[in-house]
C-alpha cells in the first residue's frame, strides 16, 4: 500500500524523523493560508499523487509569496499529472502540500528495502540526490551505496557512519546522519514497510539532516496488524478495479492486453501471461483467484476481467487441487450468463473433478472454447481475437 508524502512526513515525525514544516491544502485559498502560517520567504507547493518524478512533471513548484502559493494551488489541483511512473494518462492532483523553504547545502538519496539476494533489510545511499536511483543504478552504479542490516542485531551505528564517510559527510553531520538513518530503520521494522525513499535527503547549511521527500510503501500482507496504517489509504489514487479485487481477496493487476487472464496460483498465473506473449498475443492483466476461491468468489473475478473495456477474449487456466474444476466450471458459467458475454471464452482445466468440469462447460449452452493444455489455451485465445 502506497501513502502520500505529506503522510510519510507525518510518519516520520512520530518516529523523530526530521521532516521540513508543512501544512496540506485542498483548496487554493488553504495554501495560501497555509503559506501565511509558514510565514518564510519561500515556500514549495507540492503535487500529492502515488508517483515519483513530480518535479519534472511540473508538480513541485516555489512560490515566493501566499499569493503566489495560491495561484500555482489553483493550477495543480484537478491537473492530471504525468510523471515517469504514472503512465501516460497521468493522475489528477487532488491535494497539495505547502512546506517551509530551506537553506540546502546538499542533497542526496537515501532509501531502505528488503534485498531479496541477501534476504535482509539494506539501506541505499548516494550522492546524486533528487535524481531517480533507477536512473543512476543503470548509468553510474558505482554511486550506490549500500549496507545490509543483520536482523539479530539491528541498525548499528558504525554502518550510518560507514554510509556518511562515503557520501562525503564530515563534523557533526555525521551523527546526525546517523540518528536519521537509526529512526528511519526503526519505522521501516516496526510499520512492516516494503520500501521508504527520501529523494532528496538534505544537508543543510547549517549541518542539519533532513527529509525533504518521504515515499512509503507498506506490505499489505501484515496490514492487518497496523489497522492505524490503513487510515492513510487513498482509494482515489487506485486503479478502480484493483481497489474492487481487494474487496473479494483477489490478486489482480491491470495490464495494457488484451486477452484477460483468470488463473489459480501466482506461478501459474504468470506462467499464462508468458505463454500467451510466447504465441503473439498481450495478456489484459494478472490475476490469482488463489487455491481456496469459491464460486461467488470465481463470478467476481470474471466480471472484473469483463469490465476491462479493452479485453477481447478471456483465457481461464485453472489447476484443480485444493479448487475443484466443478466449481470453477460454475463460476464461469454463472458469472458469462450474469454478464451475457459476447467475446471468445476459452478454457483449460486440469485437476480434481476435471471432467465433471468439462461436462458442466460442455452442456452450459455457452459458446466456450474448450484447450487440453496451456499452449493450446493460449493459440486459441489469441486466434479468438484475429
Amino acid at each position: 500500500m502506497k501513502i502520500h508524502e505529506y503522510q510519510g512526513k507525518e510518519l516520520f515525525r512520530k518516529y523523530g524523523v526530521p521532516t521540513p514544516r508543512g501544512i496540506l491544502a485542498l483548496s487554493p485559498n488553504e495554501a495560501e493560508a497555509a503559506a501565511k502560517t509558514l510565514a518564510t520567504p519561500v515556500v514549495v507547493v507540492k503535487s500529492q499523487i502515488h508517483a515519483g518524478g513530480r518535479g519534472k512533471g511540473g508538480g513541485v513548484k516555489l512560490a515566493k509569496s501566499p499569493a503566489e502559493a495560491k495561484e500555482l494551488a489553483s493550477q495543480m489541483l484537478g491537473m492530471k499529472l504525468k510523471t515517469i511512473q504514472t503512465g501516460p494518462e497521468g493522475q489528477t492532483v487532488h491535494k497539495v502540500y505547502i512546506e517551509e523553504g530551506l537553506a540546502i547545502g546538499q542533497e542526496l538519496y537515501l532509501g531502505v528495502t528488503l534485498d531479496r539476494a541477501s534476504s535482509r533489510i539494506t539501506f541505499m545511499a548516494s550522492r546524486e540526490g533528487g535524481v531517480e536511483i533507477e536512473e543512476v543504478a543503470e548509468h553510474h552504479p558505482e554511486k550506490i551505496l549500500r549496507e545490509s542490516v543483520d536482523p539479530a542485531v539491528g541498525f548499528l551505528d558504525f554502518q550510518g557512519r560507514k554510509l556518511a564517510f562515503g557520501l562525503g559527510l564530515t563534523g557533526p553531520t555525521v551523527n546526525k546522519f546517523v540518528q536519521f538513518c537509526s529512526a528511519l530503520y526503526r519505522m521501516f521494522m516496526e510499520t512492516d514497510a516494503a520500501l521508504v525513499e527520501v529523494n532528496p535527503l538534505v544537508i543543510l547549511k547549517d549541518g542539519g539532516v533532513v527529509a525533504l521527500d518521504a515515499k512509503v510503501t507498506f506490505d499489505e500482507n501484515a496490514l492487518y496488524r497496523h489497522k492505524d496504517l490503513l487510515e492513510y489509504r487513498d482509494v482515489a489514487e487506485e486503479e478502480p478495479r484493483e481497489t474492487q479485487a481487494k474487496e473479494f481477496d483477489l490478486a489482480y493487476i491491470a495490464l495494457d492486453g488484451n486477452i484477460g487472464c483468470m488463473v489459480n496460483g501466482a506461478g501459474l498465473a504468470m506462467a499464462t501471461m508468458d505463454t500467451i506473449k510466447l504465441v503473439g498475443g498481450a495478456p489484459a492483466n494478472f490475476l490469482d483467484v488463489g487455491g481456496g476461491a469459491n464460486k461467488e468468489k470465481v463470478t467476481a473475478a470474471f466480471k472484473l476481467i469483463l469490465a476491462d473495456p479493452q479485453v477481447k477474449a478471456v483465457l481461464v487456466n485453472i489447476f484443480g487441487g485444493i479448487m475443484k474444476c466443478d466449481v470453477i466450471a460454475e463460476g464461469i458459467i454463472a458469472a458469462a450468463k450474469e454478464v451475457q458475454l459476447k467475446i471468445p471464452l476459452v478454457v483449460r482445466l486440469e485437476g480434481t473433478n476435471v471432467e465433471k468440469g468439462k461436462d458442466l462447460l460442455r452442456n452450459s449452452g455457452l459458446a466456450i472454447t474448450p484447450a487440453d493444455n496451456l499452449r493450446q489455451a493460449a493459440e486459441k485465445a489469441v486466434a479468438a481475437i484475429q
